[in-house]
């Protein structure tokens, strides 16, 4: 069901590892052209463009763009009571954990009267893409607005591809879980025209540009976010899902076994990798692949992402191997299920979120835990974050420097200018000493 692949007796170097690596092979490049012409259509036509997507990709055509607020609070009001107090609970576990992503201003003091102030000014705008695929995500929005609500941004716009069994609106339960937020500007749009929506706004129904845009969806929404860079900032091209577990000998192989299923659930392209130094561990967790695959309810989903190129078995010699191995990686979501949690933990360099435990399943994490569940995906763990607070803060100093502050370093200024042949960047400095003739 999921390949094994051997490096005992190995100690590859990340060039090596990078090349072993298992990934799903999903080229954005190649849905470029038609990810362009779907926003070309958007900004030419505005929402008649619109409308002719969802009708053509989403199979049904919405009655307007953007969903009206009784729509809003009629889904609100729907909202199973079991579900909303869940989605409660995550809004405000989230809401404390993004908390602690916001940085306080800082006064760095040079001298007398020349100072540095460190400061975080949020964007003012942001588009939230919240996918409409195999699943409904309402624990995204409140990933996505939360930490967003929490570093000071003022407007929130949120999409959502038209769902065909809902008259061509966004779902309900995605609309409760922003109505709860407060969020009130949402579109029944989706795939590339929506981000190009959000990009280059679609003035005939008054959405205007955005800032930033974040949010997962498929290779045509990824191919999108990076046409429109630069107009907008982005958070990430997002890809499929991934899940990778470093486990030894005191792991439970049936609970390694569930975590793996739990992501490839989301999608045939889904990567689910262990890596242990343990082939009895191997062995167990293998069987209890067979016996709960079959158990579960998208088990051809999961079977298919299980034995994908991107899913493995990886056998190493010993954990620090394993840790080299993920930190090649850079997973999404990285589990530690080894006797020494902490020393593991301390060879890790590179992932989306860890994971700390048998009791810490990234199932936590995508619901409850507090922390976000928007994470890098494709090895964007070993340079980049998941979504936080910070993602909606730009750091900016502010220079303050008193006439006696400048004249102080006058001469430092004007030699190095004049080393860099920059004349007027040391008259700059000079003329504020001048008497005016």
């Amino acid at each position: 069901m999921i390949q094994t692949i051997d490096l005992r007796g190995q100690r590859p170097t990340t060039s090596e590892f990078l090349a072993l690596i298992p990934r799903s092979k999903t080229d954005v490049s190649a849905a470029t052209a038609i990810a362009e012409d779907l926003i070309t259509a958007v900004r030419t036509q505005g929402s008649a463009a619109l409308l002719d997507q969802a009708e053509r990709l989403d199979r049904v055509r919405p009655p307007r763009v953007r969903v009206s607020a009784e729509e809003i609070a009629a889904a609100v009001a729907g909202l199973d009571p079991r579900v909303r107090e869940a989605l409660e609970e995550a809004i405000d576990r989230v809401r404390q954990a993004s908390a602690a992503q916001v940085p306080s201003p800082n006064i760095t003091t040079l001298g007398p009267g020349a100072e540095v102030v460190q400061r975080w000014s949020p964007v003012r705008r942001v588009g939230f893409y919240v996918p409409g695929g195999k699943a409904v995500y309402p624990s995204s929005v409140v990933m996505s607005v939360v930490p967003a609500q929490v570093a000071g941004v003022q407007a929130v716009a949120l999409a959502s591809p038209p769902q065909h069994d809902f008259g061509g609106s966004v779902h309900p339960t995605i609309l409760g879980a922003a109505g709860l937020l407060g969020v009130d500007e949402i579109y029944a749009m989706g795939g590339a025209g929506a981000i190009g929506a959000f990009a280059y706004g679609v003035p005939d129904i008054g959405l205007e540009p955005v800032q930033l845009i974040t949010g997962p969806g498929n290779v045509f929404v990824a191919a999108a976010k990076r046409l429109v860079r630069g107009q907008a900032g982005i958070d990430a091209e997002a890809g499929p899902t991934e899940i990778l577990i470093i486990a030894d000998s005191s792991a439970d192989a049936r609970l390694v076994a569930a975590d793996l299923i739990s992501q490839a659930e989301h999608d045939e392209l889904a990567s689910s990798v262990l890596v242990t130094d343990s082939v009895d561990l191997a062995n167990r967790v293998e069987e209890q692949l067979e016996r709960l695959v079959a158990q579960t309810a998208h088990r051809e989903r999961v079977t298919e992402a299980l034995r994908g190129i991107q899913s493995a078995i990886v056998l190493v010699d010993d954990l620090e191997v394993a840790a080299d191995f993920s930190n090649a990686y850079g997973p999404e979501h990285l589990e530690l299920q080894v006797a020494d949690v902490d020393g593991a933990l301390e060879l890790i360099e590179s992932a989306g979120a860890i994971f700390v435990g048998p009791h810490s399943p990234v199932s936590l994490g995508d619901y409850l835990a507090g922390s976000n569940h928007v994470l890098p995906t494709g090895g964007q763990a070993r340079f980049a974050p998941g979504l936080g607070a910070y993602t909606f803060l730009r750091p900016q100093q502010v220079i303050r420097y008193s006439e006696a502050a400048l004249r102080d370093v006058e001469q430092r200024i004007v030699t190095l200018a004049t080393a860099e042949d920059l004349p007027a960047h040391a008259a700059a400095v000079t003329a504020r000493f001048e008497t005016e003739k």
